[in-house]
Formats: C-alpha cells, sequence, structure tokens
C-alpha cells in the first residue's frame, strides 16, 4: 500500500513542477513583438493614414518597404517564422493598435511546412478578418499568396490549394482583396532560382521587386 501511495505522491509532485515550468514559459515570439513595436510606435504618425504589412519572415526581411511606397505610411510588422494563429495571437499589438486602412497579410507559407491543411490556415484567417473588420469595417485586408520556394518546392501541390483557397475567400468578401506572387516567382513550371538567398527560401532583392510590383496598384489605390 506505502509503494503506491509514495508513486502517486511523486506523479504528482512532478505534474506540479511541469505546469508551474511551463506557466514561467513566454508566448512564442514575446520579445521579438516587443521590440519590434516598440520600433513602429517611435516610427508611427497617428494622424497619417497607414498601411500595415504583416506576416511572417518573408515580410519582416522586406527592408525597404516603407522606402518603396514612399508617398504612404507603412508599418513592417512582419515577424519572422510566425503561423497564421500566432498573427491572431499579437493582432492588436502588432496591427490593430496603428488603425490601419488597409493589411496586408502573408500567413500559411510556415503552416503548410508545419503540416498545417489548408483548411485549418483558411479557418484562422478567416478569424483574423473578423477580427480587422470588427475593429474597422471600412477596413481593406490583402492576403497574398503563399510563394514558391526552392527548399519548400516539393510541398507546392499544398501550398497551390492554399493559394486556391485564399483566392475564393477574396472573391466572396467586398472588404477582401487578393495578390498572387505564386505566378510571378515562376519561370515556366519552375521555380525561378535567382530570386532567393543562399538558404532557398527567403528572397533577395531581385524577389522583393517582383512583390513590388505585384502590390503596387493595391497599395496606391484608394
Amino acid at each position: 500500500m506505502y509503494p503506491i501511495i509514495r508513486i502517486n505522491f511523486i506523479s504528482l509532485i512532478f505534474l506540479i513542477t511541469n505546469f508551474c515550468l511551463s506557466a514561467q514559459e513566454k508566448p512564442a515570439f514575446e520579445e521579438e513583438v516587443m521590440v519590434l513595436t516598440q520600433k513602429n510606435d517611435s516610427l508611427w504618425d497617428p494622424n497619417k493614414e497607414t498601411i500595415v504589412f504583416t506576416g511572417s519572415s518573408s515580410i519582416r526581411k522586406w527592408d525597404n518597404l516603407q522606402a518603396s511606397f514612399p508617398e504612404h505610411q507603412v508599418i513592417n510588422a512582419g515577424f519572422g517564422g510566425s503561423q497564421a494563429h500566432d498573427l491572431l495571437y499579437y493582432l492588436d499589438t502588432l496591427v490593430i493598435r496603428y488603425n490601419p486602412s488597409k493589411v496586408f497579410i502573408y500567413e500559411g507559407d510556415n503552416d503548410i511546412s508545419a503540416k498545417k491543411r489548408p483548411r485549418e490556415i483558411i479557418g484562422t484567417t478567416r478569424t483574423i478578418i473578423d477580427k480587422l473588420k470588427g475593429q474597422n469595417p471600412e477596413m481593406q485586408i490583402v492576403l497574398i499568396s503563399a510563394k514558391p520556394s526552392i527548399s519548400r518546392w516539393n510541398l507546392r501541390g499544398k501550398y497551390k490549394r492554399l493559394n486556391r483557397k485564399f483566392e475564393r475567400l477574396s472573391k466572396r468578401d467586398e472588404a477582401l482583396l487578393y495578390v498572387d506572387v505564386w505566378n510571378p516567382m515562376l519561370n515556366g513550371k519552375e521555380v525561378k532560382k535567382d530570386i532567393f538567398v543562399s538558404d532557398g527560401l527567403h528572397m533577395n532583392q531581385k524577389g522583393y521587386d517582383i512583390w513590388f510590383h505585384a502590390m503596387q496598384d493595391l497599395v496606391n489605390n484608394p
């Protein structure tokens, strides 16, 4: 009888210890988001109309984003490695606080790589959209298609399915727009090789030039 009680007591202590350790863990990206928000707060002029670009590292690494659209106040709220559920978690901090008139969203790339199903990604995206529209029903929301890449070319079928779902979602809602960066980054049926840095995932300036041309009208037009 005593050994059984001892085992149960030890198990209880183990569970309590694990719970306490878990409670002390910071949410993913917390420090990065805090630093990013401090930077954006220092640059933001609340008297100017604001456009926010947010999403994963393809947004974060767009270093000349503001310079690309000098006639607008553009906030880069990208945070590397993020998935759609991460953006939802930090949506107030990264996006809504700046009261944007337009929001460009790039999520789904890392989600597919993490074996999330397109349907699940779309569900989270819908929640993000609903929260943004709840803040400002007049806000324009632009869904950026998943991009092709050398390192994730084996997942192209899943990315194509996700992009089709993004496009269909945008057609059902007048507040939503969809921008295709997938096809401009292809050379025939293969992904262009000279638009990426050495990791085969993130883009060099040639890649961002493609993104700029795909999005400039959506940024500039009311």
